[in-house]
């Protein structure tokens, strides 16, 4: 981790994608497979995956299930998020935290300089990278007393 951590930098590069025209129950099949919640679909753009949408078993729960519909019926274009939030490989965690708060959002594909799918960031990212951080205050908390104690006895002796 560097001075100012990117959202490239603690992204999830490994991504579970769909594309459009995939059914449905075949997304639901991907999702179980990869253990995800989420699907980034993808358009192949000049060989790039360019982010068209997510899909998230809370689509297909709220979407489909619920609205008893045949999910076999459908396609993941038909049922996909398109009001899309991206964020770009450079910016900061701040910044990140800052357009899912605003956006409402807790899963936000990672974007490179073209457009094309870099990785997943979730807020189970965010919030790993942010108990590190905090593990570091409290250690250096404890290391404050340690040295303390350290020079009282010191200066005892």
């Amino acid at each position: 981790m560097g001075e100012r951590l990117t959202t490239g930098e603690i992204c999830t590069r490994n991504v579970s994608i769909a594309l459009r025209e995939t059914t449905l129950p075949g997304a639901a099949r991907l999702m179980r497979e990869n253990h995800v919640g989420c699907l980034v679909v993808v358009d192949e753009v000049a060989g790039k995956r360019v982010v068209a949408g997510l899909l998230t078993d809370r689509d297909i729960v709220t979407a489909v299930i619920a609205a008893d519909i045949d999910p076999a019926t459908l396609r993941v274009e038909d049922v996909m998020s398109t009001d899309l939030v991206t964020a770009r490989e450079d910016d900061s965690l701040i910044d990140l935290m800052h357009t899912m708060r605003r956006k409402g959002v807790r899963r936000i594909p990672v974007v490179g300089a073209q457009d094309e799918l870099v990785g997943l960031v979730t807020l189970d990212d965010v919030l790993d990278i942010l108990a590190q951080e905090l593990g570091l205050l409290v250690a250096t908390i404890d290391s404050e007393g340690q040295r303390e104690r350290q020079l009282r006895k010191s200066a005892a002796a």
